[in-house]
């Protein structure tokens, strides 16, 4: 096996201190890029979506629940599979009811969404013990509109921002697509505030790197824009605050 160079504990702590300096640095541009995102302009859903899930065809507003956020994962699992594709089950095979509880203390809730009907989601959904909320867009516009499915028949071939025609192959019609949107709410007006596709899900998994994607963030007093987080929370790992 070919080993990193050794070398004394004083040569160890200077390469370890130098690249602390650049973690540092890599946090700051972080914490600065998140900000930007808080700061994104938001968009008035003007459509009712309307999903099947464990209480029948809800619309949206319906997987807020009683938080004023909404993360969806969107998972690929096209009407005529039996299965969703194995990345977003390894993905969601990590997910906790811990996960969801730290979320839903920051008036954030999460949910699974797919284009496949419901019964053929909740048959997986038992044979792998998940218990995340998963809904089913199938007959409704929610997966177009929001590039969760590329469609040859629609006029919109974009995924990650860009137009991308040949991610459909020559023998199909559509392809699904896996990312995540973040939602917010105010009384009865629903936002699209965020998505993010491709690379930009490969760094999420803990609760405080969903929060980043959304409006809110971690809903923590050192935060901008400062203001807008109905309730300031402290920088508590533990979520119990």
């Amino acid at each position: 096996m070919t080993v990193p160079e050794v070398v004394t504990r004083e040569e160890w702590l200077e390469a370890r201190k130098s690249l602390l300096a650049e973690e540092k640095e890599a946090t700051r541009r972080r914490d600065a890029l998140n900000a930007k995102r808080r700061q994104l302009p938001v968009v008035r859903l003007e459509k009712e979506y309307l999903l099947d899930g464990p209480d029948g065809t809800v619309p949206l507003a319906a997987l807020f629940g009683e938080c004023r956020q909404l993360i969806v994962k969107h998972v690929m699992f096209a009407p005529d599979w039996d299965a969703a594709c194995l990345g977003c089950t390894a993905d969601i095979d990590e997910m906790s009811d811990g996960l969801l509880r730290h979320l839903r203390s920051r008036d954030t809730a999460f949910a699974l969404v797919s284009r496949g009907p419901l019964d053929k989601l909740r048959k997986y959904q038992a044979a792998r013990d998940w218990t995340v909320p998963w809904y089913s867009s199938y007959g409704s516009d929610f997966n177009y509109d929001f590039q969760a499915t590329l469609d040859k028949t629609r006029p919109q071939l974009e995924y990650n921002y860009r137009t991308q025609p040949e991610l459909i192959g020559e023998d199909e019609s559509s392809a699904e697509m896996s990312g995540v949107s973040c939602f917010l709410r105010d009384d009865a007006e629903i936002y699209h505030t965020y998505s993010t596709w491709a690379r930009g899900t490969d760094t999420l998994g803990n609760a405080y790197s969903w929060l980043d994607l959304t409006a809110l963030g971690r809903s923590e007093d050192w935060e901008e824009p400062r203001g807008r987080a109905p309730r300031l929370h402290g920088a508590d790992p533990t979520f119990t605050d």
